[in-house]
């Protein structure tokens, strides 16, 4: 069943604000690394938990091996050409004026939170369920995403307004990226709707591992930060049960 268009924007509003919330809070104090880490290898464990209790089954009901492989293939390929895209970028303003490595980080970072967006309408494709809970996890993903931003836009001497406002820009962005998902992927069925949950999966667990944990990671590790993984993942779990 087609999930409203009006509902997929209504809840999208919930990421929207914690990536503002994250900016306003980092332009006047920025969190401890510890915490972000904590946080960070929370977030991890709620997003893996998502892909594991309600991407996979749905994938595997479908009983698609070749839209497996094409959306597992297109979601690795688009998150690592994103990320070369975006090094490349930071590469370049290097060595140039603060104004011009912020511009780069911005639109590395607007290209992450369209896709954040994105994943959103995937996840509403296979029902307002699986969107909801991905939701969940892409809040707790987004809250520190905005921080990360204000935190590198402070450094570089931005002003407090010009952090927010930035910061708010960028958010917007997920609703775009939601409204598209949820117009173009709604009603899909087969092997459109399979190569459509391997790419959200593929994509999801690539930003897990290859991005939340890795920055987490940055940070020395202690067991109550690595236990925070497993806190998110049981948490989320638990909130798929009792639903």
């Amino acid at each position: 069943m087609s999930v409203p268009l009006s509902q997929i924007l209504t809840l999208t509003m919930i990421p929207v604000a914690a990536t503002v919330v994250g900016g306003v809070a980092a332009a006047f104090h920025a969190p401890a690394e510890r915490t972000r880490s904590f946080v960070q290898h929370f977030a991890a464990g709620v997003v893996f938990a998502v892909v594991a209790g309600e991407l996979l089954p749905e994938i595997t009901a479908g009983h698609q091996p070749l839209g497996v492989v094409i959306g597992f293939a297109l979601g690795v390929a688009v998150m690592l050409l994103v990320r070369q895209w975006a090094e490349r970028l930071e590469n370049t303003a290097q060595g140039r004026s603060a104004s011009t490595g912020n511009l780069g980080l911005i639109v590395a970072v607007g290209i992450d939170v369209l896709l954040d967006g994105l994943l959103i309408g995937v996840g509403f494709a296979a029902g307002a369920r699986v969107g909801t809970l991905l939701i969940v996890a892409l809040t707790l993903e987004l809250l520190f995403l905005g921080v990360s931003v204000a935190s590198s836009l402070v450094q570089d001497g931005a002003s407090r307004g010009r952090v927010i406002g930035t910061v708010s820009g960028l958010s917007l962005l997920v609703i775009v990226g939601s409204l598209l998902g949820g117009t173009l992927l709604q009603g899909l069925t087969g092997l459109a709707l399979e190569i459509v949950l391997s790419f959200g999966a593929a994509a999801l667990l690539f930003l897990v591992t290859e991005e939340l944990l890795t920055e987490a990671h940055e940070v020395k590790e202690t067991p109550l930060i690595t236990s925070a993984f497993f806190a998110g993942f049981v948490a989320l779990y638990l909130l798929e049960l009792l639903t």
